[in-house]
């Protein structure tokens, strides 16, 4: 039975247990309709799921792969929007089948140790992702008007008063919102694509794994291919997204009563998810096809968001295609990834603090305390290099890089419990689903251990 939510005069509340408690099972899913009226309305968690995939993260590392190695590490992008579909299907299913969010199960099956360890290890994958928001956000501010980057990471600081607004047009208003700025991504780099006239042939050749994707050599002044492979899978495979789309999945409201109701919101819940990370698998592929058709040869001069800027404007790196307004686009499209991920992160912090701690805090709280925190690291690098935006560009793929590590850490207890008969019932993983995850889990760790070892180890494994 559930337990009300306890009234209480502080700040922090004891939680119940719906998930996102006052938009859960809030939006209507008319029955009997046409399939496509039916996915209309359920569209729209997969749009929230979607931005993540596409944040200010991304930008520096599909960019700077492939800049620094033409068309190589479109591959990594193919394979890790595949493995995000697959793990997202199994988030957004434990959600709307058990009612849990991915927070919760965990929480509620593992000890006291467990339970802390992993809330622990996903707050900083969350604070990781925020300092991604705030440099990518600064520096779009930046470009746009001029401002010091020192004032605009301070005013990042404030997205939470846009953020409470947004909320209380409800939830179906901010999910059309962040599809529109999804739009407005998509449509700026298709734009530059066409525009860059990228070599077709080398692409798609491109989307073929080789081993040289995990190499730990790097070309002079180059990060190495598997630092940028980890990025790229860290910034698409998103640890907090797996908490958030389990969470979201049960806005709509289902009558888990009648079999047939609940085995079609999980059937609409994975074509909405698909759908837009199909969008985002776009996104991704046209972000490092810019930066290797653009930039190819010029990744050493382009070791910040704002050379990319300045070179969109620079007829000798981007040739006859080169205006200010293409730099400006770049920007606009910059500040809305940024913008995007701020309203989905703060989301999240709320389900996993609900989740393994059964603590609610305002949503403002949260997000002051995130941002806070996230703030630190960006403007004591602001502070010490006088405002130098590579360094910051640096600290935005070190937090993806981390963001690859802190990923198995959600995905293994995501693929035990969808994939377990006594949790999930007749929704249990097919076998070959469990065992595809399992390798995915695999291999990611493994090129993790690759990597740290690399780092830590150069010697030896470099």
């Amino acid at each position: 039975m559930d337990n009300p939510v306890k009234k209480s005069h502080s700040l922090i509340e004891h939680t119940g247990d719906k998930s996102l408690e006052e938009v859960n099972g809030t939006i209507e899913v008319p029955k009997g309709a046409p399939f496509w009226r039916r996915l209309m309305a359920f569209s729209g968690p997969g749009a929230l799921v979607a931005v993540g995939y596409m944040d200010p993260g991304n930008w520096v590392t599909s960019v700077a792969g492939g800049a620094s190695y033409h068309y190589l590490l479109l591959s990594i992008v193919l394979i890790s929007s595949l493995i995000a579909m697959l793990l997202q299907y199994m988030a957004g299913k434990l959600g709307i089948v058990k009612q849990e969010d991915l927070a919760q199960a965990t929480g509620n099956r593992t000890n006291k140790f467990g339970r802390y360890s992993l809330w622990i290890m996903t707050e900083l994958a969350l604070i990781a992702t925020d300092i991604a928001e705030v440099v990518g956000g600064a520096i779009a501010l930046n470009l746009l008007f001029g401002w010091p980057l020192l004032v605009t990471v301070f005013l990042t600081a404030f997205d939470v008063i846009l953020l409470l607004m947004l909320m209380k047009f409800g939830f179906r208003k901010i999910e059309a919102i962040v599809m529109t700025l999804i739009m407005t991504i998509l449509v700026v780099f298709i734009y530059l694509t066409i525009l860059s006239k990228p070599d077709w042939a080398s692409l798609f050749y491109g989307y073929v794994p080789q081993p040289k994707v995990i190499s730990p050599e790097s070309l002079k002044g180059l990060q190495s291919p598997l630092i940028l492979t980890a990025g790229i899978i860290g910034a698409t495979v998103m640890p907090h997204n797996l908490y958030l789309h389990s969470s979201i999945s049960q806005t709509r409201k289902v009558d888990h009563e009648n079999p047939e109701e609940v085995h079609d919101a999980v059937r609409l819940m994975t074509w909405d998810s698909n759908i837009q990370l199909t969008l985002a698998f776009v996104v991704n592929t046209l972000l490092l096809v810019v930066g290797a058709a653009l930039f190819f040869g010029h990744a050493q001069e382009l070791d910040s968001f704002k050379a990319m800027y300045n070179a969109l404007g620079d007829s000798k790196i981007a040739g006859a295609i080169a205006s200010p307004i293409l730099s400006t686009l770049f920007a606009l499209a910059l500040l809305a990834s940024g913008q995007n991920s701020t309203i989905t992160g703060t989301l999240t912090g709320e389900i996993i603090m609900e989740g393994f701690l059964h603590l609610r805090v305002p949503m403002w709280l949260r997000r002051v305390i995130t941002r806070g925190i996230a703030l630190v690291p960006v403007l004591a690098i602001t502070i010490i290099y006088g405002g130098n935006e590579a360094q910051l560009d640096n600290l935005i793929t070190a937090t993806q890089v981390f963001l690859s590590i802190a990923l198995p850490f959600s995905m293994a207890p995501l693929i035990y419990f969808t994939s377990s008969k006594k949790i999930m019932g007749e929704y249990a993983n097919s076998k070959w689903i469990t065992w595809t995850g399992w390798i995915c889990f695999a291999v990611l760790t493994a090129i993790n251990v690759w990597l740290v070892l690399d780092q830590f180890f150069p010697q030896y494994f470099g």
